[in-house]
């Protein structure tokens, strides 16, 4: 069976292609608003090719609603026969959420916390480096019990380009030291080495508000901006690129 998992986010659409449980193809493109259901259709089919007349089923989730709106015609008018899934309040996901209010909690959030509890065990911590750096904490139990969200890379850089009067727009890329000998590297070392040291001091503090001992919880890795920041971090066990794809899988198998 070839399911279509497509995460559209912030910023990103990432849009793969599994066969079982292996991501055969993944792509990612800008998650335009101005993009019609027509356009989006039109996109997909560059993307598969002759794959496109394959796809058994679909599984979505979004924190773009007006993206969302242009996926839902799409699936209905270029995708009508293909079961389809939509991760939103009412859908189960096999995961218990300890949320204040489980429905504000972002669905990708949840993907991602499904799959770490199911791929890896809990206790674990998922670390998602995207438009914003989210992190996600799965208990011993296999729930949900809450996260943090900070500003991500990309968008925490371009302030700083906006704001900054001498300062300017520079490559995302790992310096050659932390102690930067010029403006370019000093703005590379302070998103760099800045965002793992905040990385591991929030997951310092809550493995300690778990109560559990540091060998015992799996720390996740994932987001297209993992692979810039995750080297220097000591506090990851895992990585793992295609998380909240896998995630959306577990819950299209789990609906259909």
């Amino acid at each position: 069976m070839s399911l279509l998992a497509v995460d559209i986010g912030n910023s990103h659409t990432f849009v793969g292609l599994l066969d079982g449980e292996e991501v055969t193809a993944h792509w990612r493109v800008n998650s335009d608003e101005r993009r019609t259901a027509d356009e989006w259709s039109v996109l997909l089919r560059g993307l598969l090719a002759e794959r496109f007349d394959d796809v058994d089923g679909v599984a979505l989730c979004a924190t773009v609603p007006a993206v969302l709106h242009e996926w839902r015609e799409m699936l209905e008018r270029h995708l009508g026969g293909v079961s389809a899934i939509v991760v939103e309040p009412g859908v189960r996901t096999g995961i218990p959420v300890l949320m204040d209010n489980p429905r504000e909690v972002g669905t990708d959030r949840i993907v991602n916390s499904l799959a770490a509890a199911e791929l890896y065990g809990g206790p674990a911590i998922v670390v998602d480096f995207g438009t914003a750096t989210t992190f996600d904490v799965v208990n011993g139990k296999g729930q949900y019990v809450g996260g943090a969200i900070s500003p991500g890379i990309e968008i925490s850089l371009e302030a700083l380009g906006r704001r900054g009067a001498q300062l300017r727009k520079v490559e995302l890329a790992r310096p050659r030291s932390v102690i930067a000998k010029n403006t370019v590297e000093a703005l590379q070392s302070g998103m760099v080495f800045g965002v793992a040291a905040q990385v591991e001091g929030l997951v310092a503090r809550m493995i300690a508000e778990l109560g559990v001992s540091p060998d015992d919880v799996t720390v996740i890795s994932t987001g297209h901006l993992a692979a810039l920041v995750v080297d220097d971090c000591e506090c990851f066990t895992e990585h793992s690129p295609w998380l909240t794809l896998q995630g959306l899988r577990l819950v299209f198998e789990r609906n259909s």
